[in-house]
């Protein structure tokens, strides 16, 4: 049963489209039109809709931004309902509402379900839902990398927990490596540096600083300092509480308390207000004494000791001296002395380390060879059963004589693992090199597709591919930009039934220049511009019956009336309509 998808698209302001809607439906949809009319802005939309990266090329001429907006039915329960549910976003009856607008600035904002999202969300939901595969597509696949890639996708399980367990040990190996490079690479420099924390580390035990002692060193410095007028202010402030032995007729503090207490203690029992207030002078009295009595003790006690002064400010030089190169204060120079021992345990113990690394290094080694073996042998097993599942399905796209294969080698490296016997190169992927072999018929020897492949097979072998992947790792909806580039004759009747063929368990959307592709859609689009120039909502129809035949004449002819062409175009759909 096909999960239908992508339901519609507004596009606005976008390319040469000015207002248009593009309703697409189940199965397999093609969108036709005269080279230039927009047909690709088909494709560029959705690929906005998914994340693609934004241009401000794209923004019509004259307008402040473009803007797309889709409505797309999620499978209940699957990972896109709840990384979209995880955003934020709500269902509208089943479907995800997603808005992309790109300003004339190139400035992009994205929306999602009524939410604001990050464009790499919507990136997320496109690996869910949509295959998306055009001309750049086309030249991707000769490259090694997404050769491998599309291997190891294929293989599944067999490949991605061995890549895995693989892929741990190779990063610890690279931290490894890397941790012994600098080490033995900059063995000078860290022995300048231990030197240097064995010199202040030296310095500071020979102070021996004390926590908080910088502190109370200036406390102390500031008293003694100040030796002779504070002993004044103690005694003054005494004689002025408890009165002065030498002054017996003079008025302290203490006596007039004292006075004050007698008068009301004579009173108090006639008034309980009153007898409380005598309570709180006579407290008074007892604190006036206690406060004279360490008066009078302060100022016996205060030496002025030059000795002692010249001693703390000495002290205070020599702690002065390490808080100029290793700390604000004491407490930093403590800090730093224990940071730098723990460094210089650290630097002197290289050696050691060392070993203990180079152990490491050579067992993490011998343990990735055994992993990048287990890859090439997993990865040899799956390309066997896809060369012959992509074989097969070239023999449905008019190549029946193809042969697909895969060459799985490793390179020479004396400084990488050994796999095979072989000391070979190796990286995040495991040590080899998968490149895909095409054999175009019998006799031709198997030569990589880059070089091997013309335009029109090489879309044949991409369009194979996806449909061996549908089988195993399937999207609910694909969205072919011109697969058939390259094709004619009854390689492109290949194709279209092909297309058809994946569209029963898929939504297809296919934009092509092709009548034998667009004769097999379940639905045809057609895009056209007003005499502007210009791509507006009724530029985006439907085309059913006449309306159909006559544009896959002028597909087929150039010429929407030709009676032939008419004929060729309604035994094309005669023939779409036999094999569904």
């Amino acid at each position: 049963m096909v999960v239908f998808v992508l339901e519609e698209m507004r596009i606005r302001s976008l390319g040469v489209i000015d207002d248009a809607v593009v309703e697409l439906s189940p199965g397999f949809t093609a969108v036709t039109g005269e080279t230039g009319a927009g047909k690709t802005m088909v494709v560029t939309s959705l690929g906005l809709l998914l994340g693609g990266r934004a241009d401000a090329a794209l923004v019509r001429i004259g307008a402040k931004n473009a803007v797309v907006e889709g409505r797309i039915t999620v499978p209940p329960g699957g990972a896109a309902v709840v990384r979209a549910e995880e955003a934020g976003a709500e269902l509208d009856d089943g479907a995800l509402l997603i808005s992309r607008t790109v300003s004339a600035e190139g400035r992009s904002r994205a929306h999602l379900g009524g939410r604001s999202v990050p464009v790499g969300v919507l990136a997320e939901l496109a690996d869910e839902l949509v295959a998306v595969h055009g001309q750049t597509d086309q030249q991707g696949l000769l490259k090694l990398s997404r050769q491998r890639a599309a291997l190891d996708r294929y293989a599944g399980d067999a490949v991605a927990a061995p890549l895995t367990k693989y892929g741990e040990a190779y990063r610890r190996l690279r931290a490894v490596s890397g941790e012994l490079d600098e080490i033995t690479t900059r063995a000078r420099e860290r022995a300048q540096e231990a030197d240097m924390l064995r010199y202040g580390l030296d310095e500071i035990a020979a102070v021996e600083p004390r926590a908080g002692e910088d502190v109370e060193l200036a406390e102390e410095a500031e008293r003694l300092g100040h030796a002779e007028a504070l002993a004044s202010a103690a005694t003054v402030a005494h004689a002025a509480l408890a009165g002065n032995p030498e002054d017996p007729e003079g008025i302290d503090a203490a006596t007039l308390v004292a006075g004050a207490h007698r008068a009301l203690e004579a009173v108090r029992s006639h008034d309980s207000a009153l007898a409380a207030l005598a309570d709180r002078i006579g407290e008074v009295g007892i604190l006036l004494g206690d406060v004279a009595g360490e008066l009078a003790g302060y100022a016996d006690d205060l030496d002025a000791d030059p000795l002692r002064l010249a001693a703390v400010e000495e002290r205070r030089a020599a702690l002065t001296a390490l808080t100029r190169k290793y700390g604000s204060d004491v407490a930093g120079v403590l800090t730093w002395a224990e940071e730098g021992s723990a460094r210089l345990l650290e630097l002197d113990g290289d050696d050691e380390r060392i070993g203990e690394l180079t152990a490491e290094r050579d067992a993490l080694r011998g343990e990735l060879g055994g992993m990048a073996q287990a890859l090439t042998d997993a990865r040899a097993e799956a390309a066997e059963r896809f060369a012959a599942a992509v074989t097969a399905e070239l023999a449905s796209l008019a190549m029946p004589h193809a042969r697909v294969s895969f060459e799985i080698r490793q390179t020479e490296d004396p400084e990488g693992v050994e796999v095979g016997g072989r000391t070979v190169a190796y990286g995040p992927s495991g040590a080899d090199e998968v490149e895909l072999l095409l054999a175009p018929h019998p006799g031709a020897p198997a030569r990589p597709i880059a070089k091997g492949a013309s335009g029109g097979e090489l879309s044949r072998v991409m369009l194979a591919v996806e449909v061996v992947f549908a089988g195993t790792d399937p999207v609910p909806t694909y969205l072919f930009d011109e697969v058939d580039a390259g094709v004619g004759g009854k390689a492109a009747v290949e194709i279209g039934r092909r297309l058809a063929k994946l569209a029963k368990s898929a939504q297809v959307v296919v934009v092509t220049h092709l009548p034998q592709v667009a004769a097999f859609a379940d639905r045809q689009l057609l895009v056209e511009k007003t005499n502007d120039g210009s791509v507006t909502r009724s530029g985006v129809k439907v085309l059913e019956g006449e309306e159909r035949v006559r544009e896959l004449s002028r597909m087929l002819a150039g010429q929407e009336d030709s009676e032939t062409a008419r004929a060729h175009a309604e035994e094309l759909l005669a023939t779409a309509r036999s094999d569904g």
